[in-house]
């Protein structure tokens, strides 16, 4: 018993160990629990104040952070504004700058205008002094004309009478007349000059082309006119002052160009001068072309010698009713006088008439015709259509055949004839020669007659030079016309631009 007791007692006390073991086990392990409890609360307030400064850290830095972006922006913000400052103030800089550049371009610009205007101003009045010299620098010219005459002309003279001595008539009048013409003159005062001389007579018949009415300036002075826009205006000059000035100047040149013939001409041989002062015009009623005479005299180198033509007091129109001249009323308007003496043909050397026509077939061949023949039945022609005509010599008569004249007093005229009996197209040379020949001898026109036809360039030369041409149909249809002759053209070929029925 005791034996079990003390088993139980083993037992109980192993039992009451090993509950006092799990108790304190428990304990242990309690207590271990509590320990790590605290352990980990420890840790866990040490983490939550660890977080919680963490989080205040990041907080702060965060802060920091916002604080110094804001400090940035407005760092950057005022660096902008200064920026946007600082280009304003160089924006408003420039356009100062600019507006007063263009203040100062604006003001060149109208000073500039203004001196401008005022050169612009100066310059017409300047140009309106310079016209007005002008004008009386040409008045000076007329006024002068007569005092203005040139010496030296003794060598011409004795040129003259050499020639005269040589027993050449018509080779005196000749060098007269290029003499006279060799005479300088101011720009559109110096006229064609022509000359016959009667030696029985001892007297030299001078004619003149004198200036038109437009040699006189129709402007007495330009003056300047401040209109809008401004402007060099003429001043007109009153109508007879204009016509009292051309009257003048008509009877300065008719002295001049006497004493000049006078001049050039042994007084042993010319005596006297016969001259005619004659226009070129065109009648204002007909629009035909005149030659009306507005001066002419007769005087001998007596009584001229008489005028002191270099005397500034001379009235040159009084000098030539001295003279007895007949001098036009008005010769502004071109009023004629009959002239003392016609311009006679003694410088042609004529021949004998002749009557062709009486002779001629029904149906004559005109290049079968003798040359003479055929010369005397183109003036033949020309009579009939109205004008007095001759046929010159075969010599020296420079290439004219015929020369024809129109006697009317207001409408006379002279006009040289060439005839032309060829089967060939005649030259433009040929066109050309008697053009220079309606120039020498002075005439108002020439006329080449051909039984044949002209090419291009003498149909363009001759209207501009005062020559008219008369090809073989025309000749043909104005034989028929004014003679009734009904002629032939034996022509080998045909021209251009001709039908058969044009020869016959």
């Amino acid at each position: 018993m005791a034996r079990r007791k003390s088993l139980v007692a083993q037992l109980l006390q192993v039992y009451q160990e090993r509950q006092r073991a799990k108790v304190a086990a428990a304990k242990r392990a309690e207590a271990e629990l509590a320990h790590q409890a605290r352990t980990a609360e420890r840790e866990a307030t040490a983490r939550a104040k660890e977080d919680a400064r963490r989080e205040r850290e990041a907080a702060q830095a965060w802060a920091r952070a916002q604080k110094e972006k804001k400090t940035q922006q407005s760092t950057e913000a005022r660096r902008a504004e200064q920026i946007v400052r600082d280009l304003e103030k160089r924006n408003a800089a420039r356009a100062k700058e600019l507006e007063q550049k263009q203040r100062a371009q604006a003001r060149e610009k109208a000073a500039a205008e203004r001196r401008a205007k005022q050169d612009a101003v100066e310059g017409l009045r300047q140009q309106a002094a310079e016209r007005t010299i002008e004008v009386e620098k040409q008045l000076g010219t007329l006024a002068s004309v007569l005092r203005s005459r040139l010496g030296g002309l003794h060598h011409l003279r004795l040129e003259a009478e050499r020639v005269f001595d040589a027993g050449d008539l018509e080779a005196f009048a000749v060098g007269v007349e290029k003499a006279l013409g060799s005479v300088g003159y101011p720009e559109g005062l110096g006229g064609a000059r022509r000359v016959a001389f009667a030696p029985e007579s001892r007297e030299l018949v001078v004619e003149v082309e004198l200036p038109g009415q437009a040699v006189v300036p129709s402007v007495a002075q330009y003056r300047f006119k401040a209109s809008a826009p401004p402007a060099v205006v003429p001043q007109p000059r009153k109508q007879a002052e204009t016509e009292t000035l051309y009257r003048d100047l008509v009877a300065r040149l008719a002295l001049r160009a006497i004493d000049e013939a006078f001049a050039v001409t042994p007084p042993v041989l010319v005596d006297q001068i016969a001259f005619n002062g004659k226009v070129r015009a065109k009648d204002r009623a007909t629009g035909q072309a005149i030659e009306p005479c507005l001066v002419s005299v007769r005087v001998s180198r007596e009584s001229f010698a008489e005028l002191v033509l270099d005397e500034p007091e001379l009235d040159p129109v009084a000098g030539l009713h001295h003279l007895d001249a007949i001098v036009s009323q008005h010769p502004y308007d071109l009023e004629p006088v009959q002239p003392v003496v016609t311009f006679d043909l003694s410088r042609y050397k004529i021949a004998p008439e002749r009557d062709v026509v009486a002779g001629l077939d029904s149906r004559p061949d005109l290049l079968a015709m003798d040359p003479t023949d055929f010369e005397h039945l183109i003036r033949r022609l020309f009579e009939k259509i109205g004008l007095k005509s001759w046929v010159t010599q075969a010599s020296r008569d420079d290439g004219i055949d015929a020369v024809a004249v129109n006697e009317e007093p207001l409408i006379s005229w002279l006009c040289i004839i060439q005839a032309k009996r060829t089967k060939n197209v005649v030259s433009a040379e040929t066109v050309r020669a008697v053009a220079g020949l309606v120039v020498d001898k002075g005439a108002s026109k020439g006329i080449v007659v051909t039984t044949a036809w002209f090419g291009k360039a003498s149909w363009d030369f001759a209207p501009r030079n005062r020559v008219e041409l008369i090809d073989g149909r025309h000749l043909k249809a104005l034989l028929l016309e004014h003679l009734g002759i009904d002629a032939l053209i034996g022509l080998p070929k045909l021209p251009p631009n001709w039908q058969t029925r044009d020869l016959g």
